[in-house]
């Protein structure tokens, strides 16, 4: 059996550290999953390619364009996350999060996630428990113990690549491990995908009350 492992990646520049630590991820996945006998489905949206599309998402009240429909479905039906970001202002970017804003707030329901991050210096590792991990928190996404943040440095010298390496495949053990812990896997990573319950994949904006008809009547007193 296959397991599908989405890997979602904000990267802005190419070549991207950014896509290069989740690489290395999606590599220490799939290791984990073949030492088990099993095989992984690696599928990556790159954000920086849907830029126009999320911004004119958001735009028409949460109508996701075809581009970003997909990107959105593949997440919603995907066995396990990787979601990577670099740090911007001691916080994941921008377009990161406009990804997540379009994506309905329960289609990461109970979700094995492993979530990483680069960055100029190890500064601004604290990024991933204290801005990350509270937004996956909020969408219920399971996400695994071990954060992985990758300094330019990491990428440099043959000691703090080592540490790196050591970081990757502990994350993607923890991933692994928790898809095979899920509830609906049986032997492996066998399961009964008809009695899976569907998660929703983009939210829906725009279909509270606007403020004119929220306030209608009211005189501005009290």
């Amino acid at each position: 059996m296959s397991i599908s492992v989405v890997t979602v990646t904000a990267g802005l520049s190419e070549p991207s550290s950014t896509r290069l630590l989740a690489d290395q991820l999606a590599s220490a996945v799939e290791t984990q999953v073949s030492n088990r006998g099993e095989s992984a489905q690696i599928e990556f949206i790159e954000l920086r390619e849907l830029a126009v599309d999320l911004a004119t998402t958001m735009l028409s009240g949460g109508l996701p364009t075809p581009a970003v429909a997909h990107a959105l479905d593949l997440v919603a039906h995907a066995d396990a996350l990787i979601a990577v970001s670099p740090a911007f202002k001691a916080s994941y970017s921008g377009l990161f999060k406009l990804f997540f804003d379009v994506l309905d707030q329960d289609a990461l329901a109970d979700v094995p996630t492993l979530l990483a991050a680069t960055g100029g210096t190890p500064r601004h590792s604290l990024m991933l428990d204290h801005a990350m991990r509270p937004l996956f928190a909020y969408m219920h996404a399971m996400v695994v113990p071990t954060g992985v943040f990758a300094a330019t440095e990491d990428f440099g010298s043959t000691e703090a690549s080592t540490s790196l390496a050591s970081r990757i495949r502990r994350a993607a053990g923890e991933l692994v491990t928790q898809v095979l812990m899920q509830g609906n896997t049986v032997a492996g990573f066998s399961r009964d995908d008809d009695a899976r319950p569907a998660r929703p994949s983009a939210t829906t904006l725009g279909t509270s009350p606007d403020f004119a008809t929220l306030l209608k009547g009211h005189d501005g007193r009290g």
